[in-house]
């Protein structure tokens, strides 16, 4: 496959399913900054330099509660702490032991990480060589990117038009569907194993302590995942 073949294949793929729930999610965050009083131009930079919608959200939180800017930095820096081990994962794949790319390449598409890109990149990659990998996953964020900042546009235009339930709703889409994506791709013992044990820990953390379910999830199911997984190897 040559590069553009590559960028085109990942444009065409991030135009149907990812491209629509992108939106849809960006269409409720648009229609809260403009509750919240954001302006059109803070709402796209908020979209294009976080890149995540709940770092976004939780923007809108601080800023709505007038914390101290450190607190606020910390806080957004703290939710986007889950692309640190995604992009561990991808950016060796995107390297593949070639060194002509530099380092502020590699920084760029570090950034374009989100949960959606990832998913689809991990799973698309086995197929590729590396230099098509790289314009594939260009390809992807870019129409992932630009499909969110139109629609969080859009849905700052149409302040009002959507009620606050179905705002928020519109938000979770694009967790619920990166969680379908994960269990789409459960096909090996620790995939299968971290999605189990991420699962009840999430359950039983949030009967107790609803705010340190998803943390608990990641880290204490994963944690159990890698230890079950490490024994049973052991034992064969």
């Amino acid at each position: 496959m040559t590069p553009r073949h590559a960028l085109r294949a990942g444009a065409r793929e991030a135009l149907g399913v990812p491209a629509a729930v992108l939106g849809a999610g960006f269409l409720g965050y648009g229609s809260l900054a403009g509750d919240a009083g954001y302006s059109i131009w803070l709402t796209l930079t908020a979209t294009l330099a976080i890149w995540a919608l709940p770092g976004q959200l939780v923007l809108m939180e601080m800023h709505a509660r007038e914390a101290a800017f450190l607190a606020t930095v910390f806080a957004v820096s703290l939710s986007a702490a889950r692309f640190l081990p995604m992009t561990l994962t991808l950016m060796p794949l995107m390297r593949g032991g070639c060194r002509v790319r530099r380092l502020w390449q590699f920084l760029l598409a570090a950034q374009l990480v989100s949960m959606t890109t990832w998913a689809v990149a991990m799973r698309r990659f086995e197929e590729m060589d590396v230099d098509a990998r790289w314009h594939y996953f260009l390809g992807f964020s870019a129409v992932c990117i630009g499909s969110s900042m139109l629609f969080a546009v859009i849905g700052q235009l149409l302040i009002g038009a959507l009620p606050p339930l179905a705002r928020y709703g519109l938000a979770l889409l694009t967790p619920l569907y990166f969680f379908v994506t994960l269990v789409g791709e459960a096909r090996t013992r620790m995939a299968i194993a971290a999605l189990v044990c991420g699962t009840g820990v999430a359950l039983l953390l949030h009967a107790y302590a609803p705010a340190w379910s998803l943390f608990g999830a990641g880290f204490i199911g994963g944690t159990v995942a890698w230890l079950w997984q490490g024994s049973h190897v052991r034992r064969r």
